[in-house]
């Protein structure tokens, strides 16, 4: 067994034109007050991070290790979400995902995922420089839109598609390998990586690659009504990386798990704060401690009702309620004694 670490936050939906959430030294100073002890960074805000200085300078990322440790705090992952969205990208997402790349390589698909194949391993590198060893970020996705299968989905569809995004990777995932860092998959519905039965067959696409790993986030697997407790049963040795996000599910005669094309907060599944939704974090933790994951307890933050100052400051004490610290030995030890093997052989009757 091994004690989770945490609290931790993600930075990714606090970040703000306003201090103290437009500079590190501001967030960092935020998080640090309201008890978190860790970091997770989105790599694409600059300010936060500078992934090319990263990607090639020790000394920056000594530098930004050691401003982050000044507040007491440790980054725990990177995160390339958007970035690795954009390795594989359907065309009729195009116009929407280009948002997420920068203006030189938009209108230019083939161009975009050379970009993102390159910033996601400049991000494998900084993880390195940085000492961690995994790093979170999404699949893309080929086959999204075939998910609901109609017209029927032709015969090796599926197969092929998996073949591609497992081409795509292949690249950044040996890179990774060569840095010593694993890839943590958010499994997430519009990704082509979304359930078990997904990863799987990604993880077999890439020759079993030992740097295919997982970000485990129940809030995703509520929504989509897949048994979040049993999944950590499943796959719990492939679970790198942690997102302590809530959410709930309440389908009506109206709506479902499609949700209607509605708003979030109109929607039968919904992101909720911590303790505000239906999941069973006390198991969770359980699972994960008992099950020795190496992971951060990072608090994602999306409702649709609470205020993020809110959620933030209820978050880092949530987290820390929920940790639990691995005993190291077994309650009724006090009962034990010596092995003798005449003694056991007199229990057992031989």
């Amino acid at each position: 067994m091994k004690t989770i670490k945490g609290p931790a936050v993600f930075l990714a939906q606090f970040v703000d034109s306003k201090a103290p959430f437009n500079s590190l030294d501001g967030m960092c100073q935020w998080a640090a007050d309201l008890g978190y002890k860790g970091i997770q960074i989105p790599t694409w805000e600059s300010f936060l991070i500078d992934l090319d200085k990263a990607a090639e300078s020790q000394t920056y990322c000594d530098e930004l290790k050691g401003k982050v440790n000044s507040y007491g705090l440790e980054i725990t992952e990177l995160s390339t979400h958007l970035q690795g969205q954009l390795v594989a990208v359907h065309p009729a997402f195009d116009i929407m995902f280009d948002g997420f790349a920068p203006n030189h390589v938009r209108n230019n698909p083939k161009a975009r995922t050379e970009w993102a194949v390159d910033v996601v391993k400049k991000a494998g590198t900084a993880s390195r420089r940085l000492g961690i060893t995994a790093h979170a970020t999404f699949s893309g996705s080929l086959l999204w839109h075939t998910s609901y299968p109609w017209p029927q989905r032709p015969p090796g569809l599926v197969d092929m598609g998996f073949e591609e995004l497992a081409k795509r990777w292949k690249p950044i995932l040996d890179h990774f390998d060569e840095e010593g860092v694993d890839v943590c998959y958010e499994i997430h519905p519009g990704e082509d990586l979304h359930d078990g039965d997904t990863f799987e067959r990604f993880l077999k696409a890439t020759g079993n690659h030992k740097r295919v790993n997982l970000l485990y986030d129940p809030s995703h697997f509520v929504l989509q009504q897949l048994d979040y407790l049993a999944y950590i049963d499943f796959y719990h040795e492939f679970i790198k990386s942690f997102h302590v996000k809530d959410s709930e599910f309440n389908p009506t005669g109206k709506k479902g798990v499609y949700g209607g094309y509605n708003d979030w907060e109109n929607r039968a599944g919904r992101f909720r704060s911590l303790g505000d939704g239906q999941i069973d974090f006390k198991t969770i933790f359980s699972k994960l401690t008992q099950y020795g994951c190496d992971v951060w307890a990072v608090m994602e933050w999306e409702c649709c009702i609470k205020s993020p100052e809110q959620g933030a400051r209820e978050g880092a004490i949530f987290i820390q309620d929920h940790i639990i610290e691995a005993t190291q030995r077994t309650f009724d030890d006090f009962a034990g004694g010596e092995t003798d093997k005449e003694v056991l052989k007199n229990i057992l009757g031989i």
